[in-house]
């Protein structure tokens, strides 16, 4: 196997131009796979030459070439194994050169062969695991399209690059294409498969004038759509983008294997040297070492971590790299932002409260101040007055104060939007807003002088609850709410959840302060505004809601929930604690495995070269449990 104490699991994808034509003959689909491993073909050939030398009756020949061909395998393998010795790494990559160097010097120049079979044509095994392991996150990156069909006034489409499609240009979707960029639907009602974003296998329909989220799957019917967004701007290459960060990461295998890796090695090596004391027998430590396989803490454990992420990937979660996975196993206090996050953040407007403004004034001058803020609140304020048919001001003096609210100037007046300290401190006669339970309210200034209050109101997210209860059924035993929100609005939202402790009023700055300083670790953050992306950055684990979050709260998280549904948080942490299970469970199967044919070897009962065969059917043994991990396994009450 593969015995560098390193994975070489990489996701590469190469860019698809068409559809691949199916190789004529056999060694067309061989050729490139010795090419890709050329120990694996020089092994085949001179096993294939020891094999004929042996027939022929020509013993000490087919020694003579196996053993010089074993050792020089042994010493390239010994380059690499001494490069990490003198960095302080001591792997099981040591079983191996030892392996082969004492079937040959005792004779067993079949088992060395063996040896070497398998060592080579590890790369080969674990690369064909790897992509069972992470076909979601392959998938995901082969389907992205690179061409869409754009119509011009006359009807008439033509092909162009992703990259040059325009927001307002009107896109020709042809039955089972992938929609290219973010849009809306001109001719509806269209069916369309969303399971690659959301992992919903059932078809959706839309209606005309809905929106049409890029990288769905059309219906069997030629649509038409009119972009919002540009390629770079659109959900799809946002997923795109992520699951390349993933791709390109690399799971724990040094840090898990190594737990394990000089403990065997050293039971192994003193195993070994007693039987061949005891037995007298030289024979008898390369009988014990062929068995001692160091293939599951090398495979199996990174096959886990890269099938979590595949099947993470497949519900709707990017997970950026195996490390991840880990660290979400030992979560144990859960950290939440409000508003867009345990909310819907869809708020409304319930109430206009106005003091001199006549209530339809103060609402279009707030939503033209709301419009130069990222806040979910903003955009909710600014959708309500454009819904009234209200026509808002522009401007080039506008400035958003994080976590705050809006300074703005339109045609010398003077607009503040925003909490309450925020206003006082800048206008007078601010009075407190009466507030219902789980309402929430936004101050408004006009030239220095408080114009009145906003009343808003965002409902709990329906399965907030509910994930709060599977995450402490998960170990997650801490949740706590950390929000710029106002006290009372907040401590109702967390009380109506389930969550334990509230810390209401905060600055970015702030929730990084009281995040840190939380007693149960590991600590997980959820957020999704702009304003979360420090706190997400500073979480053990940063899951931000992506679905309608922002992209810089997506940059700074770990993982991505690309579906709008808060109770893949609670998956995710499911699927961390599994990957982990299975990824021990896995060196252990194989460790036991080991240690019972090495016992067995000990005593004699098992020859060289049933050993290296036996060792062989361990690493698959290891392997194939470790592809449970794509599986979704059974949730535990």
């Amino acid at each position: 196997m593969n015995y560098t104490g390193q994975s070489s699991m990489d996701i590469t994808v190469e860019p698809q131009e068409g559809p691949q034509l199916a190789p004529t003959s056999p060694w067309r689909s061989v050729r490139p796979a010795l090419r890709r491993y050329p120990v694996l073909a020089v092994t085949i050939v001179v096993g294939t030459v020891v094999t004929v030398l042996v027939l022929a009756g020509q013993g000490a020949t087919a020694r003579w070439v196996a053993s010089v061909f074993a050792l020089a395998v042994a010493a390239f393998q010994s380059v690499g194994m001494v490069r990490d010795i003198i960095k302080g790494r001591w792997g099981i990559d040591v079983l191996a050169v030892t392996a082969i160097v004492s079937t040959v010097l005792v004779g067993e120049y079949i088992a060395s062969l063996i040896i070497v079979l398998m060592l080579s044509g590890g790369a080969a095994l674990e690369d064909f695991a790897a992509g069972r392991a992470t076909r979601e996150l392959t998938s995901l990156l082969a389907r992205a399209p690179r061409t869409a069909h754009r119509e011009d006034d006359a009807g008439t489409s033509s092909d162009i690059a992703i990259a040059a499609v325009e927001v307002g240009d009107v896109l020709l979707v042809r039955p089972s294409e992938v929609v290219p960029v973010d849009a809306v639907l001109l001719t509806g009602p269209a069916m369309f498969d969303e399971s690659a974003l959301t992992g919903e296998s059932l078809p959706v329909e839309r209606a005309t004038g809905d929106s049409v989220p890029s990288g769905v799957l059309n219906g069997p019917a030629a649509v038409r759509v009119r972009a919002t967004a540009r390629e770079e701007d659109s959900q799809y290459s946002r997923i795109i983008a992520l699951v390349r960060e993933a791709a390109g990461s690399r799971a724990p295998v040094v840090r898990l294997a190594d737990r394990y890796a000089v403990p065997f090695t050293a039971a192994a090596l003193v195993l070994a040297g007693v039987a061949w004391y005891l037995s007298g027998d030289a024979a008898r430590f390369a009988e014990v070492l062929v068995v001692a396989t160091p293939c599951p803490l090398l495979i199996a454990a990174p096959v886990a971590f890269l099938g979590g992420m595949s099947r993470a990937a497949k519900t709707g979660i990017i997970v950026k790299g195996g490390g991840i996975l880990e660290q979400l196993s030992r979560v144990r206090t859960a950290a939440f932002d409000k508003t867009g996050t345990l909310t819907g953040g869809k708020p409304t407007l319930e109430a206009i409260r106005s003091t001199f403004l006549e209530p339809q004034e103060m609402l279009a001058l707030a939503a033209s101040a709301e419009q130069y803020s990222s806040h979910v609140l903003a955009a909710a304020v600014v959708a309500e007055a454009q819904a009234r048919g209200l026509e808002l001001d522009t401007t080039d003096t506008a400035t958003e104060h994080a976590t705050n609210g809006v300074s703005a100037v339109f045609t010398g007046r003077r607009v503040l939007v925003g909490k309450e300290a925020f206003v006082a401190g800048k206008a007078a006669g601010v009075e407190t807003a009466v507030l219902a339970a789980g309402q929430m309210g936004i101050y408004v200034a006009v030239d220095g002088k408080f114009a009145g209050t906003l009343i808003m109101r965002d409902p709990l997210r329906p399965e907030a609850k509910e994930t709060l209860l599977a995450l402490r059924g998960l170990g997650v035993a801490e949740t706590v709410m950390l929000t710029g929100d106002a006290g009372a609005t907040a401590q109702f939202i967390a009380t109506e959840a389930g969550i334990t402790e509230v810390q209401a009023g905060l600055l970015p700055e702030d929730k990084v302060r009281l995040l840190q300083a939380l007693p149960r670790r590991l600590v997980m953050m959820v957020g999704d505004g702009v304003n979360d992306a420090p706190v997400l950055a500073a979480a053990d684990v940063g899951i931000a809601m992506g679905a309608r979050g922002s992209t810089a709260a997506s940059e700074s998280a770990d993982i991505v929930i690309m579906v709008d549904d808060l109770g893949k948080v609670a998956e995710s942490v499911r699927i961390g604690q599994r990957t982990v299970r299975i990824a021990v469970e896995s060196i252990w199967i194989g460790i036991t495995l080991s240690v019972a044919l090495m016992a067995l070897a000990a005593a004699g009962h098992i020859p060289a070269v049933a050993g290296a065969l036996a060792q062989e059917a361990v690493d698959l043994a290891t392997i194939l449990n470790a592809l449970r991990a794509l599986t979704p396994g059974r949730k535990r009450r």
